[in-house]
Order: structure tokens, then C-alpha cells, then sequence
């Protein structure tokens, strides 16, 4: 009986394997084997992913894992969303994947309206507009280049092809690409032909939580690898650390905090009013018919930026702090304007737009930190209190769940819950690996449902709580007035 679990979790800027298994109190262990950095890089005028160097870290992982002990064993994999790999009919890679930061999609919604309404376009998918869907990246591809494809797979899903030779493509994912009509459940016609690609060119779409097949370990001869049998998860790594959120009841919202920020809840109804879709809110399928409407929020992404430009001088943890000495509230930031991005230089791109607004320039490290904690803050403020309206459910929000790496930065926790006036409940950390590994283990028959696998998570993972303090209601007013000024 296989008893081993293993959570292969990309994500834009790293990579790692996790290891997990179920104790006899129910609950669940989680050890690292195996993490590697990830990136996008300029080739041949785009900024391309290295796929093939994505399944070599993989391989090396499973290695790790075989010299470890670990003979037979389940594999998901998860990563971003919305990019693709093109393969011929023999299932040869056509080039390597462009990244949805590429400047190719700059000006693709503009192109796109002009041949379909948008109004129409979220009503049927539910899918907020953004220039890096699925849709958007086809509808400005090479179409030479996409005629040669015999078929199209998400990254994850390619991945998957290549480890088992079976080729499907993930619901949760799938919906990412603003292809799939709500109403059918299925492709839609009218924007697969808008897109230029056919529905042959896509495969069947696979529930999360189902067999895909197991490793063919004779085509990756140079490894001594482990029997492994391929699970499909929910492949979206967002959908896979919403179910990694130890949430209770129905009072709560997420907050998947990595290089995205996305700020949610879990709902069995979509939500497509003119509000919604003004408010570019998003209906992305989950795991198990669910609904994750939320709100995409640029995120780590900008301190992230501010740590690499300066060549990584100070930690995540070294900024925050260095941050927290700083005067709070000097400037505001859009924190969603496309200028954040990808831009050459992020702090001089704050600098900027503060410049440009006729605000206080921030100049030290400490004060740009301070600048993004401050503004991201305020924006999941806003953002909750939209959600309430928007939904119109009657259902009050009473604690925001707080999950992925960025859960570990408790200045920004507790700004969020003073800002927000809520209850936050911070952690784990590593979410998306620990529900790419739930939906395997209930595959497998280890918990009944999601409802039970939560539990375990509580019982396994230390989550801190931040209650909210003292915080002045005219701040948060000035931040909406900003926006609206911004806006216009």
C-alpha cells in the first residue's frame, strides 16, 4: 500500500518537491526533498520559461526521494496558471513556453474588444480581463506556429504528459484560460475560434482528484526513480492552496499571499453581475464544484522586485522590519497598475508613479517597503469590503484566512487586520503544496472530504492569529478617493 505523497509545487519564482504522509492521530507530516529556482528568461525576443529544465529538477526530486527510502509513491503537480507548451503530434515540444509577463499581450485586450465585447466575453466565462489569459496569448500567438500543434497543454498539465505519456487538461486550470463557457461546463466555440485554436487541439478536461497514470520510468533511464502514480490535482496552484486553507464554516475569505495575491472566497455560485465584471472580480472553477471568486492583486511580486534589484542585500523578513520603523501612510500606490507588471526597475517605478501623483517620493529601502506593506494592506481592505456587495449573499465575513509564503510576514498580517478591522488567521506557509497533497490523499481514500482534510491541516500546522487594533477609518478613505483619482 502506498503510503508516501508527494506535492510537486511550481511557482513562478521556485520550485520544490514535498513529501507528506498521513499519522495515525489523522494528522499529516511535510518534509521538504527537493526545491529549485524558477524564472523566465529572454529568448528569441521573449521572455520564455525553461521547461526542460523544470522536468529535470523534477526527476532529480524523485531521485532524492528514491535514495531516501522511498519506493512507490502518488505525485500532483501544480504550478501558475494561463501558460501553455505546444506540442506536434508526436508529442515534441514546438519551443518553450512564453511567460504571461511577455509584452506581447500589451495591448491584446484592445485588439480583442474591438472584434468582441468584453460584457459579453465575462459572461460567459466569468473570467476577469486580464492580458495574460489563455485567450488573450492565442489571440496575438504566431498562428503558423499554432497550426503546426497538434495540441495545446497548460503547463502543469504538459508536465504530467510527459512523466505518464497521458495528456488531459485540468478543470480548476482549464478555467483560467477564459475559454470555458460557465453555462455548458465545456469549450466554447465562438472563442476558440476568436483565439485561433480548435477544440481537437485541446485535451479532455479532467476532474482534480483523478488518476492520471504512472511514471514511465524507461524513457528517464539515467534516474533511479520510484514507482509513482500521477494524481491529477487541482493544477492551478491557487486552487490547490485554497484547499490547502484550514478555513471553518462559511464566515471566512482567503488570501493565497505568494507572488499573486489573490483574495477570495469558496462559493458554489458564480457571481457575473456588471459589478463583478467593472470590478474585474473572477470565477475560477475549484476543486470539488466549487467557486473561487476573487480578486488577482499584484502582490510579494513588488518587494520581491525591490529584493532582487538590490541584488537580495536584505531578507523578506530584514525589509519587513525595516519597513515597520518607517512613518506609515506617506503614499499610496495602485498596487494593481499595470506599470507593476514587469518593469525594468521596480523602485524607480514606485518612485515614479509618486512622482507623478503629486506625492511624497519615497527614497530609502525601508520607505519603499513601507510604501508596498501600507498600499497592499489597504487594497485587501477595499477588496473585502467590495466582496460583501458584491456577492450580495447575506454572508458575513468575519476572518480572513491568510496562507502562502507571505502568510510569514506578520507586519503585513497585522496591517492587514488593522486595515481590514478582521480577525487573520495566518498560515501555512506552504498551502498549495499541502492541498496539491489533501486532493491526492483523498483520491486515495486517506479522508472522505475536504471538510475532514481541513481538520488535519489544524492539527498539523501552527496558524497564527492577529486580531485587529486601533486604526483610523480616514486613512482607508483617503486610499478609496486615491483609487478613484487613479481611475480617472
Amino acid at each position: 500500500m502506498i503510503d508516501t505523497y508527494i506535492a510537486v509545487d511550481i511557482g513562478a519564482s521556485s520550485g520544490r518537491l514535498m513529501k507528506s504522509k498521513c499519522k495515525a492521530d489523522g494528522s499529516i507530516t511535510l518534509e521538504e526533498i527537493h526545491r529549485f529556482k524558477n524564472g523566465f528568461r529572454k529568448v528569441d525576443g521573449h521572455d520564455r520559461w525553461d521547461i526542460k529544465r523544470l522536468i529535470k529538477e523534477i526527476l532529480i526530486g524523485l531521485e532524492k526521494l528514491k535514495k531516501s527510502g522511498v519506493a512507490s509513491c502518488y505525485v500532483g503537480i501544480d504550478t501558475w496558471a494561463v501558460d501553455y507548451c505546444l506540442v506536434d503530434e508526436t508529442g515534441r515540444l514546438l519551443e518553450e513556453p512564453i511567460s504571461y509577463r511577455d509584452v506581447r499581450t500589451e495591448n491584446a485586450i484592445k485588439f480583442f474588444s474591438e472584434a468582441y465585447s468584453l460584457e459579453k466575453l465575462y459572461d460567459k466565462t466569468g473570467i476577469q480581463i486580464q492580458p495574460f489569459n489563455t485567450l488573450f496569448q492565442l489571440f496575438v500567438e504566431d498562428k503558423e506556429k499554432l497550426s503546426q500543434a497538434a495540441k495545446l497543454l497548460l503547463i502543469p498539465d504538459y508536465l504530467g504528459f510527459v512523466f505518464t505519456g497521458k495528456a488531459v487538461t485540468e478543470k480548476t486550470n482549464a478555467s483560467t484560460m477564459q475559454l470555458l463557457n460557465l453555462a455548458t461546463q465545456d469549450w466554447d466555440q465562438e472563442l476558440l475560434a476568436l483565439a485561433g485554436i480548435t477544440k481537437e487541439q485541446l485535451s479532455l478536461l479532467a476532474d482534480p482528484g483523478t488518476f492520471l497514470g504512472e511514471l514511465i520510468k524507461d524513457q528517464f533511464l539515467e534516474y533511479d526513480l520510484p514507482n509513482a502514480s500521477f494524481i491529477t490535482v487541482a493544477t492551478h496552484d491557487t486552487a490547490s492552496a485554497v484547499i490547502g486553507t484550514p478555513g471553518c464554516g462559511k464566515e471566512w475569505a482567503y488570501l493565497s499571499s505568494g507572488t499573486w495575491s489573490l483574495l477570495g472566497i469558496e462559493t458554489k455560485v458564480a457571481t457575473i453581475t456588471r459589478n463583478a465584471f467593472y470590478e474585474n472580480y473572477t470565477n475560477e472553477w475549484g476543486a470539488h464544484n466549487t467557486i473561487r471568486f476573487l480578486k488577482n492583486i499584484m502582490g510579494m511580486w513588488l518587494i520581491q522586485e525591490v529584493a532582487r534589484i538590490q541584488n537580495y542585500q536584505y531578507s523578506y523578513a530584514e525589509l519587513a522590519v525595516m519597513a515597520a520603523k518607517e512613518e506609515p501612510f506617506q503614499q499610496f500606490i495602485n498596487v494593481n497598475d499595470e506599470r507593476f507588471l514587469n518593469p525594468e526597475n521596480m523602485i524607480l517605478t514606485i518612485q515614479d508613479y509618486c512622482r507623478e501623483t503629486s506625492q511624497r517620493v519615497p527614497k530609502t529601502t525601508g520607505q519603499i517597503a513601507r510604501c508596498i506593506y501600507d498600499s497592499l494592506a489597504l487594497c485587501y481592505a477595499v477588496e473585502l469590503e467590495k466582496m460583501k456587495v458584491l456577492t450580495d449573499t447575506g454572508r458575513p465575513i468575519d476572518k480572513l484566512q491568510i496562507v502562502g509564503g507571505g502568510s510569514k510576514n506578520k507586519f503585513l498580517n497585522q496591517l492587514t487586520a488593522n486595515a481590514a478591522s478582521i480577525t487573520v488567521e495566518a498560515g501555512p506557509d506552504e498551502a498549495t503544496a499541502i492541498g496539491n497533497i489533501l486532493l491526492q490523499m483523498i483520491a486515495a481514500g486517506t479522508f472522505k472530504d475536504l471538510e475532514e482534510a481541513r481538520e488535519a491541516i489544524r492539527q498539523s500546522f501552527e496558524i497564527s492569529v492577529h486580531e485587529p487594533e486601533a486604526f483610523d477609518a480616514a486613512i482607508l478613505d483617503s486610499y478609496k478617493n486615491f483609487l478613484k483619482g487613479a481611475k480617472s
